[in-house]
């Protein structure tokens, strides 16, 4: 019989909030978090806005002469990561240190930090580059100093799978503990993409939102005026455990972790296959990972990233897994950009919070239906709804496909 997984801490950073209580009180009351870029000058670029984290302090979680050694993803990553072990109760002590492991994932990792040494190699040689350049960048330095920070000594990965990367993460923790190579992992994602290379990239590729005069306007998913998506920074990290594990020492349990299911596009490196079949096939073995009907979901936190083809084509792979009986469907983007590979560990969190509040988070800026987006999006304001399951999708570049379900927890 395989083991139960269950989620017993979140820690959220977000344009919307630097804790978990901020970020989904802001989420629930539909404040959203995309600004003018402050971290750098605009002036040549075309996209001007992000969904900036605001007023973050490693400071408060990091030792001053150890910031410097760490990119700003990082920074996100242990800031989140001690908030969720805060809330879950969780301290490594010996006796279990090998049974916890980490498990978080970047898309991009340390921009920051590459543009910065780059800038030192051209102004001053390779004398100039800082010794800590590589492990303040690479991708799976995040899950390293956490596993340093908390002592943990189990499983100790990361996963770089883009816009997927943190719903693989979380996935393949929640596989980890099931087939008992761990007890707790925690797992997630958290990207810091918001540098001149990061936006001017996207804006390269003409997949971004350039309504700079309307920030707080510019994330619109499935609104027939969309122009591209908003970069997000931040991170998203749950502590998932084994449910027998989490009961002996007294935890208080949020959510159930049940499904999980991948898929490939093999298509194109950047849009989704036709109806979106990888869309499609990711829920479907998500919920045969779950062991439930499409009829159980009643909630869809979606990938939702207000680009005009993909949104059209997640409606339709929506629609093709709960024909009619489709649950409401929200995109929490539209508050907090997209944090690209950190996107599917703060969605998550947020997916576990609706279930366990019994609230859904709204879809802002919907205002000009899009008669090929027509399903309920719960515009605008956040809704009461009774639900046993909720489902998180994400999608990246490359055709690579994640899909996350919860269930509420009850005894």
């Amino acid at each position: 019989m395989q083991r139960r997984v269950v989620v017993t801490g979140i820690g959220l950073i977000s344009a919307v909030g630097n804790t978990t209580g901020e970020t989904w009180q802001n989420l629930l009351a539909g404040k959203g978090g995309v600004t003018r870029i402050t971290h750098f000058d605009t002036s040549q670029h075309a996209c001007q806005i992000a969904a900036e984290v605001k007023g973050f302090d490693p400071l408060k979680f990091i030792e001053k002469k150890e910031v410097k050694k760490m990119g700003r993803f990082i920074h996100f990553a242990l800031a989140a990561s001690e908030e969720a072990m805060n809330m879950a109760g969780l301290s490594v002590t010996e006796d279990i240190a090998d049974r916890v492991g980490v498990h978080i994932g970047s898309g991009i990792g340390g921009f920051d930090v590459i543009e910065r040494e780059h800038t030192n190699l051209m102004q001053g040689g390779p004398r100039k580059i800082s010794p800590f350049f590589i492990p303040a960048s690479i991708v799976n330095l995040a899950a390293g100093q956490v596993s340093i920070k908390f002592g943990a000594k189990g499983p100790n990965e990361a996963t770089a799978t883009a816009c997927t990367t943190s719903a693989h993460s979380i996935g393949d923790a929640f596989k980890i503990i099931q087939r008992c190579d761990a007890d707790v992992m925690i797992a997630g994602g958290s990207e810091a993409a918001i540098t001149p290379m990061g936006i001017g990239g996207f804006a390269a590729m003409r997949a971004l939102s350039t309504r700079n005069d309307a920030p707080e306007k510019a994330s619109r998913p499935w609104d027939k005026d969309r122009d591209g998506f908003v970069v997000g920074e931040g991170a998203g990290i749950l502590i998932l455990e084994d449910l027998e594990f989490a009961k002996r020492r007294g935890a208080k349990i949020l959510a159930e972790a049940v499904g999980y299911g991948m898929s490939a596009d093999a298509y194109h490196i950047t849009s989704p296959a036709p109806e979106h079949e990888g869309g499609y096939r990711v829920m479907m073995n998500a919920l045969r990972d779950a062991k439930i009907q499409p009829s159980d979901i009643g909630y869809v936190n979606a990938h939702g990233t207000s680009t005009d083809i993909g949104d059209k084509l997640e409606t339709q792979a929506i629609k093709r897994v709960f024909g009619d009986k489709i649950p409401p469907v929200s995109s929490t983007k539209s508050m907090t950009g997209h944090l690209l590979g950190g996107a599917g560990g703060l969605e998550a969190g947020i997916t576990v919070l609706a279930l366990r509040d019994q609230m859904v988070p709204p879809t802002i800026n919907y205002e000009t239906p899009d008669p090929e987006c027509d399903l309920d999006y719960v515009p605008n304001h956040s809704r009461k709804v009774h639900m046993e399951y909720a489902l998180s999708n994400s999608f990246g570049f490359g055709g690579t496909n994640g899909c996350l379900i919860f269930r509420r927890w009850a005894e």
